[in-house]
């Protein structure tokens, strides 16, 4: 994803990195599915999955719910990465449009925040797929609303 946007945001939390990676890190579904966050910027997070039958579907493709789980992750710690310290994101809601299937060896979730709230953000995140012979594929495309779950 062309990152336009990127540097246009300044990160409220200055440990932000840390803290998407500390959060990310006590995903139990990230994990399960063997996600890794590659990129925390202000505004801009990159997460990756590597394929395996555990996340694929019955002809080989990346499952539709492995793209979806990234790419809401993605979203929402861009968003995260924006906000107070000691905040969480909370998704509202997400589209997702699949345009092709996502056949190949890595899934990459580039997620960007268009807008940031008060206490609504929202996100889209270009979701493609690496095969080893060739450029990076567009599998779909992620639009979605997070909320800042004030901290406790």
């Amino acid at each position: 994803m062309g990152n336009a946007l990127q540097g246009a945001f300044a990160p409220q939390d200055p440990d932000f990195a840390q803290a998407v990676a500390a959060s990310f890190a006590n995903q139990g579904f990230m994990t399960t599915l063997g996600a890794r966050l590659e990129t925390v910027e202000p505004g801009h997070v990159v997460i990756t999955l590597p394929y395996s039958d555990a996340v694929g579907q019955q002809n080989g493709f990346f499952h539709g719910a492995a793209i979806g789980g990234i790419g809401d992750n993605a979203a929402g710690y861009a968003a995260m990465s924006l906000m107070p310290p000691g905040s969480d994101p909370l998704t509202v809601e997400y589209k997702i449009n699949f345009i092709r299937p996502a056949l190949g060896t890595l899934l990459r979730a580039d997620g960007q925040v268009l807008r940031a709230g008060r206490s609504l953000t929202v996100a889209r995140v270009d979701v493609s797929v690496v095969s080893g012979d060739g450029p990076d594929a567009p599998v779909a495309l992620l639009q979605a609303t997070i909320s800042k779950r004030e901290p406790r």
